[in-house]
């Protein structure tokens, strides 16, 4: 139930606040005043038209648009809970706000920003708005099946066999894609193999890169070690006046003065462990200097091995900083090995997919019967009803059926058969299809007489109809206006709620809320501008503004009178 709408700065609206009633709500006011313009506030701030930011108010940086709704059915809750990924509890409020800026438009739920998706989807949820133009909606016969399914309460069903469908298509795509690519195949299984073989044939074991370019470092380097090791070995050892020779004798001439110092013990004892070490290490050296051994057809072998990664890692490996190399080819080999078998076994594919196409096939086939017969039964009782709803809408001859067409053994996304509305609307005639059928007024009838049969399986709470009264009279304005009042009070809890935008007195008679629209110019020179006001009528003024749309500026007492007796009769 919308509660409330705020609009400021949008246009030539500079603040407007309506306050909305359960039941019937009517807007009223001369052509080109903003009526339109407050629909259209409406669909941009539930995402069903764009906010650009030519909608500005002149002189304005931010237009809003603010919304307070009502929930109270459970299921509803639960969308829109889904939707937001938020817990709502049934009576909460939902305020819904637009901002406008030159820059962007945007839009919070409940404090919180969200996208239009998601902002158009709780629309969805809320409101569902009837234009001038909707009648081409139900001409279409797409959605002409879309109301006939919402009748017959199959929309799981129908969702399970669409799904179904496009399953079986899918599988089919799927096996001629298979059947039509067996030469590609085989040559992307040629290709695998040899890369596996490739692959294979270097026998690599991981880490054995970094080994490798460490061995051939070494090797690429042993005369210099050997020589280099050689001239350390000497300076340490080997030579006439080494530094171990000659540690040992600052140690023997430190000892002898230890006898006359005591101070000199620690000194002399470091420099007789550093001499022990230095020895220690010399001799390490020299069994190191022992093992070295320079074999050049080890280098070769290195050098091979290294080649073979090397061009390895340049067909199969990223290449990237810090990976073991090996790892990578490695790695892609076992993608590939993925790839081969997926390869090998698409042939057993094909058996599979016909299987499975045989049978998505006959879930197909049950699925579309059973949609069939409900759709069926809801044709034969949809007809009474809509019949009943258009003799009191003034259309006591017309006769409506649902004709259904078979599309074939394959049926299609919708099912096996499509349909159509059919209406006779005078005796003797032939039921046409309704798209054939020329008078506006008699689709208006149509529409709000499904819409009225739908309305007590109908979760969305608020009906919106812009100019439903295009060209109809006054006669069957008051029809209308008594149909939608019925409509907006056909549930218990009053959880309908319809605004509408007429032009007829008749309509607006039954309106529970009676808001007129007006335009003024303020200002002056060139400070003037236009605004859009919106006021509630009651008692008097809303009398006169009914008789002045009965008999425009040439009311009079008795066509107040008039008014007054057709809202009493409207109460």
């Amino acid at each position: 139930m919308l509660r409330e709408l705020h609009i400021s700065n949008l246009a030539v609206i500079h603040d407007v606040n309506l306050e909305l009633a359960n039941g019937l709500n009517c807007f009223t006011g001369q052509t080109g005043a903003g009526k339109s313009l407050i629909l259209g506030a409406f669909e941009m701030l539930l995402g069903l038209r764009p906010a650009g930011k030519d909608m500005l108010r002149p002189g304005s940086k931010e237009a809003r648009i603010t919304g307070l709704f009502e929930l109270h059915d459970e299921d509803v809750v639960q969308e829109i809970a889904t939707i937001l990924d938020q817990e709502i509890d049934a009576g909460d409020q939902l305020l819904l706000v637009r901002k406008i800026t030159p820059s962007r438009s945007s839009v919070a739920i409940n404090g919180q920003p969200v996208t239009a998706a998601m902002v158009k989807a709780v629309g969805q949820q809320l409101v569902d708005i009837h234009g001038q133009h909707d009648h081409q909606y139900l001409l279409r016969a797409s959605n002409q099946m879309l109301i006939l399914d919402r009748f017959a309460e199959c929309a799981q069903l129908r969702k399970q066999y669409t799904e179904t469908w496009q399953q079986q298509h899918d599988l089919i795509r799927r096996r001629k894609e298979l059947a039509n690519s067996s030469t590609l195949r085989t040559q992307q299984l040629d290709l695998y193999e040899f890369q596996a073989n490739e692959i294979d044939d270097a026998q690599l074991t991981e880490g054995e890169f970094e080994e490798l370019s460490a061995r051939h470092k070494w090797l690429t380097n042993v005369h210099k070690i050997q020589r280099d090791t050689g001239q350390a070995y000497q300076a340490l050892y080997d030579s006439d006046a080494s530094i171990i020779e000659r540690l040992q004798m600052v140690v023997h001439m430190l000892g002898d003065l230890q006898e006359l110092d005591e101070d000199l013990e620690e000194p002399c004892q470091s420099i007789r462990d550093a001499t022990l070490a230095l020895q220690e290490g010399a001799f390490d050296l020299s069994r190191y200097m022992d093992r070295i051994e320079s074999d050049p057809h080890e280098l070769q072998e290195v050098e091979d091995r290294l080649n073979i990664i090397n061009r390895l890692t340049s067909k199969y490996a990223r290449n990237q900083v810090g990976v073991d190399p090996v790892a990578e080819i490695l790695s892609y080999r076992q993608q590939i090995q993925q790839e081969i078998d997926g390869l090998r076994g698409q042939d057993a594919d094909l058996s599979s997919l016909d299987q499975q196409i045989n049978d998505a096939k006959d879930q197909l086939e049950q699925q579309g019967v059973k949609l069939s017969k409900k759709r069926q039964s809801a044709a034969k009782k949809i007809k009474p009803l809509v019949e009943t709803q258009l003799t009191e809408l003034g259309m006591a001859e017309a006769q409506f059926h649902v004709e259904f067409n078979p599309v074939g053994d394959e049926g299609s996304m919708q099912g096996n058969e499509t349909l159509e509305f059919m209406i006779r609307t005078n005796p003797g005639q032939p039921a046409r299809p309704m798209r054939k059928i020329a008078s506006g007024g008699e689709l208006s009838r149509i529409m709000l007489a499904l819409k009225s049969i739908l309305a007590d399986s109908d979760r969305i709470s608020v009906l919106v109809f812009d100019e439903i009264d295009a060209n109809i009279g006054g006669r069957m304005g008051t029809i209308i206006g008594e149909k939608l009042r019925s409509l907006a009070n056909s549930c218990d809890d009053g959880s309908h709620q319809i605004l509408c935008i007429t032009h007829l007195p008749q309509i607006a008679a039954y309106a529970d809320r009676h808001l007129h629209i007006t335009k003024q110019v303020k200002g002056k020179g060139k400070d003037r501008q236009t605004q859009t006001t919106v006021l509630t009528l009651e008692g008097n003024a809303r009398v006169n503004e009914l008789a002045e749309m009965l008999a425009g500026s040439d009311a009079t007492a008795t066509t107040r009178k008039q008014i007054k007796e057709m809202l009493a009769g409207a109460s």
